[in-house]
């Protein structure tokens, strides 16, 4: 019995709580949430359920841990020295690209916003804030207003990206949308006629980024 014993803590010790995160966002990215069960992770792991419940406590657990993986490799690649308006800018691209990569980081980080991920990017945003001048009574607000942008369109980017076919063709189908714009009667929609040209060619990326300069310009005239 203690021989048994032993190897079972060796296997628990052996099935590292990496590992198990690792696991856990390749079934997310695959398949989505709902794919995500402790059988699915344990038949891919090659072990049984008890050994993941030695590390991690349950479903809700295991998405915070999965997204404090995806949040805190985004922080690492932020570049230390750099100027509060870029590494914000380097912070809001990091998410962005990540959401769109793993879209349900977003949903997690909205379902509970009291975790270490989201915490990760309050900090980071808020501190830089505030290396900027922006008055403690504007913190708060200014932050906020970042944050929403950041996590709204970048969750927005990421579910736009799966309603259509993997094989659609952004451009082509950016270009019959344009199109339809311009069949509109021009005194009814003339802004839509106006950047009609311009959803065809944009870059969603530098359009967002372009979002966050809009937003940090506007911050800086406060006083």
């Amino acid at each position: 019995m203690a021989t048994r014993i032993q190897r079972t803590e060796r296997r628990a010790d052996a099935l590292s709580k990496e590992r198990i995160v690792k696991a856990a966002i390749e079934i997310l990215d695959a398949d989505g949430e709902s794919a995500l069960t402790f059988r699915a992770l344990a038949a891919r792991l090659a072990t049984g359920s008890g050994a993941i419940y030695w590390h991690v406590a349950n479903k809700s657990d295991l998405l915070a841990a999965a997204t404090d993986d995806v949040i805190t490799r985004v922080m690492t690649g932020v570049v230390g020295d750099a100027q509060p308006p870029e590494a914000i800018r380097a912070v809001a691209l990091g998410v962005f690209d990540a959401i769109d990569a793993h879209p349900w980081v977003g949903a997690q980080l909205f379902r509970e916003p009291w975790r270490s991920a989201m915490l990760q990017i309050v900090e980071s945003v808020g501190g830089r804030l505030q290396t900027l001048g922006v008055p403690d009574s504007a913190l708060f607000d200014s932050a906020s207003t970042l944050l929403n942008y950041i996590l709204g369109v970048a969750g927005q980017n990421a579910a736009n990206a799966r309603l259509l076919p993997r094989e659609t063709d952004r451009a082509a189908f950016l270009g019959s949308v344009a199109a339809r714009w311009t069949q509109l009667d021009p005194a009814e929609y003339p802004f839509v006629h106006r950047v009609a040209t311009e959803l065809r060619e944009h870059d969603d990326r530098e359009q967002f980024l372009a979002g966050i300069d809009l937003i940090l310009a506007g911050i800086g005239t406060i006083r």
